[in-house]
């Protein structure tokens, strides 16, 4: 059975640099969850791209890490963070 398309374009995937900074901070997911007021699975739902955050939730986000939403989520794949630091390949 082929599900029935509602019409709306797929809204384009949100990238989010959220397992960095999780381990930059030695945060389990629980414990994000926790200072975020969300369950643990929504964060790894996060993660893994399958959800997109509320504004709301963003801004909890953004608010906990002491960064602006932009530097927690894109439209466009993030930079890897060595090749920000150390430079491209050679």
């Amino acid at each position: 059975m082929v599900a029935k398309s509602s019409g709306r374009p797929t809204p384009p995937p949100l990238y989010n640099r959220l397992p960095v900074l999780r381990a930059e901070r030695g945060l389990s997911r629980q414990e994000l969850a926790a200072a975020v007021d969300v369950n643990y699975q929504t964060i790894g739902y996060l993660e893994r791209g399958e959800y997109a955050p509320s504004l709301d939730l963003a801004f909890r986000l953004s608010e906990f890490f002491g960064l602006p939403i932009e530097a927690i989520f894109s439209r466009t794949p993030f930079t890897p963070l060595s090749e920000k630091v150390y430079g491209g390949r050679e």
